[in-house]
């Protein structure tokens, strides 16, 4: 237990102390929108669906040099087995090594504590999932808990995206964030970036049912780098607003007619709305969709999916994620026989970001 002091100096009361945490968050899938939740389309909405199981971290605080020394950089021993990495540093010398990690810590980590934090996520790094985001949205919220703070849903998803987009300079929408955070499936509107609002769609009980049945992620056994696809697109709308908006105003569609399936627990449109949806994206670039995310499509069709994504950013590796028929064995059989493909053990996840052990 830890005292609170009142003003005269006096414990009035004491807090359980969190010593360590371990902290589960999911990734997303079947992004319709995606692309319009960035700076240069200005204003966007996305619907999306959270699965599970995402990314996991542990962290353990301690003090080292007695309860009550609470001033200055941090310490930490970061492990990171999905890289082989394991190193120690300062968070006011950070080394550089996994920045998106560091910086979280570097801005978040309680002073003076020495930590241990160990991070690893179920679905493989560059996966277009919004992996980087999970991760971060569950360190931060361990690193609030163990300072003895709650997290507000919308303020985590928005801390999240300043450490990604002001900390690093890096490209990056604001869709992963908030799927990490929230959980469930959600409508993310955008006006205008990066101010964004989140609604948590309701979804009949057979609907989520059926998405955990049908639903099927492939990862294409490459790694998607989304940053690099970023810049690729941004050189081709940038500078002419006009052309822009009519690539961009599909996607938007695509989002509004995704959340109305859900909500109406119709499928069949909800397939559409991604196929649509991945049509607009092609015609952002069309090397979003890449030769084995087509042939993966064209897979999928002959084995009576209604709809199909390529998540998030599209391009090269990453995943795709097919709306499967209502009997999905035939499906999940071609796949298995398939090179070079993994099929993800996701499933939808009512919960986002939240502690499920502490000590």
């Amino acid at each position: 237990m830890r005292p609170v002091w009142s003003q005269g100096g006096r414990p009035c009361q004491t807090v359980p102390v969190i010593e360590w945490v371990r902290v589960q968050a999911p990734v997303r899938v079947l992004d319709a929108g995606g692309w319009t939740d960035t700076w240069f389309a200005r204003t966007g909405k996305v619907c999306h669906v959270a699965a599970g199981p995402g990314a996991e971290v542990f962290a353990r605080r301690s003090y080292p040099r007695g309860a009550g020394a609470y001033d200055g950089a941090a310490t930490v021993q970061l492990r990171v087995p999905d890289f082989a990495d394991e190193y120690a540093f300062s968070t006011d010398a950070p080394p550089g090594r996994h920045p998106l990690l560091e910086a979280t810590l570097c801005r978040w980590a309680p002073k003076g504590a020495h930590l241990e934090v160990r991070l690893r996520s179920e679905v493989p790094p560059g996966s277009s999932l919004g992996t980087s985001a999970t991760v971060v949205v569950a360190l931060l919220t361990a690193l609030r808990a163990l300072s003895g703070g709650g997290a507000d849903r919308l303020d985590l998803a928005r801390a999240a995206h300043e450490i990604e987009t002001v900390d690093l300079c890096l490209q990056s929408g604001v869709q992963d964030q908030a799927a990490a955070a929230f959980g469930g499936a959600n409508v993310v509107d955008i006006a205008p970036y990066p101010r964004f609002t989140v609604s948590q769609l309701r979804i009949p009980a057979s609907t989520w049912e059926a998405l955990g049945r049908r639903v099927v992620t492939v990862y294409l056994g490459a790694r998607h780098y989304s940053s690099a696809m970023h810049e690729t697109v941004i050189k081709r709308l940038a500078g002419d607003e006009d052309y822009a908006e009519r690539l961009l105003a599909p996607l938007r569609a695509a989002a509004e007619e995704a959340a109305s399936a859900l909500v109406a627990g119709d499928i069949a449109a909800y397939g559409e709305a991604m196929i649509t949806n991945t049509i607009g994206q092609m015609g952002l670039h069309p090397a979003l969709v890449s030769e084995p995310a087509q042939d993966l499509i064209d897979l999928g069709r002959r084995h009576g999916a209604v709809g199909w994504k390529i998540n998030g950013a599209g391009g090269d590796g990453g995943t795709v994620t097919l709306v499967g028929p209502d009997d999905p064995g035939p499906l999940l059989a071609a796949l298995e026989h398939l090179d070079g493909v993994t099929v993800l053990a996701l499933q939808p996840s009512s919960e986002g970001a939240r502690v499920v052990d502490q000590g």
